[in-house]
């Protein structure tokens, strides 16, 4: 990391020896690494949006779905389910209606720090709200047959978004599990911290 890339510090003003340790470390990850070590500390401080009292949250407008012929067409080693990949092409489109569509009516999403959101209503209002223009590369992924007619799915990959720039990838699993209708019951997002818990997730 260049000087250039670094917030400026007041003249005069020098580091503790720890708070340099940890800065040195820090600025040694792959970007990717970055995000996830700076999201974590912050969890762990205690930041907690449902802790905050009354405040409004600012939403974009939300963003016209894009045309048939940009749209991703994903392919996952291990993986063959058609709503799984439609989600991660739906989600890469920012088609939220067709995506929603994918979910079962009592369908939940649990993001990654966040508790699960219940309900196809609330689960559109967070795609609206925190998933636009977001580029899903999965990798890897396994299928695994579930208790009464339900599948498990888990995938690997990477997750490109537009507030760090199209050169950061974050490690990403995501954890399906489909009921026998094949709609989504829930999925779960991890923010994982290495290439290598990606690999031991899949196996």
């Amino acid at each position: 990391m260049d000087e250039g890339s670094v917030a400026p510090i007041p003249e005069g003003y020098k580091l503790s020896a720890n708070a340099s340790a940890v800065l040195q470390t820090i600025q040694g990850l792959d970007p990717g690494q970055q995000i996830t070590v700076l999201r974590n500390a912050v969890v762990d401080m205690g930041f907690n949006t449902s802790k905050l009292g009354s405040y409004s949250r600012v939403a974009e407008p939300v963003v016209p779905p894009k045309d048939m012929s940009q749209r991703t067409q994903v392919k996952i080693e291990g993986v063959s389910n058609p709503t799984v990949l439609d989600y991660m092409n739906n989600l890469n489109a920012n088609d939220f209606d067709k995506l929603i569509a994918l979910f079962a009516a009592d369908g939940a999403l649990q993001p990654p720090f966040q508790k699960p959101i219940v309900g196809k209503d609330k689960v559109l209002q967070f795609f609206r709200e925190e998933c636009q223009n977001l580029k899903l590369i999965p990798e890897k992924g396994v299928e695994e047959s579930a208790d009464e007619g339900y599948t498990q799915i888990k995938v690997t990959g990477k997750v490109q978004t537009p507030w760090f720039g199209g050169n950061v990838g974050m490690n990403i699993a995501w954890r399906f599990l489909l009921n026998p209708e094949n709609k989504v019951f829930f999925v779960a997002i991890d923010l994982l911290a290495s290439p290598k818990e990606l690999l031991n997730l899949v196996r």
